[in-house]
């Protein structure tokens, strides 16, 4: 997967993850949590620090940028998945916590696609250059 394919899919990820902040941020449930609501916060964050690089489709620092926010990312994820039955067990919460875990490992295997894509073309690069200076001998 070259890098503007790989943004542009973990543009749309994050699209799906801005849905689920949009829907936590306006949820009554989590107004008085300071934990929950440090999920919609993230997501916005995370989000956020893409944005400039997608404009300017700057491929490289867009992977780089989402690949420093995944930590934060998964972190609340996991709080989220293992804490929302504490203010609501409704299917709107269930389908929010799976639905962000789900965004999180997509983004894991969209980068993990790209950096291996970037590891073979450098290998691939180092592998002709050698080629290219026997041939000129």
């Amino acid at each position: 997967m070259t890098p503007d394919e790989a943004m542009e899919r973990l543009n749309t990820v994050m699209a799906h993850a801005w849905m689920i902040r949009t829907f936590l941020k306006h949820a009554e449930e989590i107004q008085d949590d300071e934990e929950l609501l440090s999920v919609p916060r993230t997501i916005f964050d995370c989000i956020r620090a893409v944005e400039p690089s997608y404009q300017r489709k700057d491929a490289k620092e867009y992977l780089l940028r989402a690949g420093g926010k995944l930590a934060k990312l998964r972190r609340v994820a996991t709080l989220f998945a293992a804490e929302h039955k504490r203010v609501s067990d409704h299917t709107n919460f269930q389908m929010a916590a799976q639905s962000l875990t789900g965004c999180v490992r997509e983004i894991e295997e969209i980068l993990a696609a790209a950096k291996a894509n970037s590891l073979g073309s450098s290998a691939s690069a180092e592998t002709t250059e050698p080629e290219i200076s026997d041939k000129m001998k």
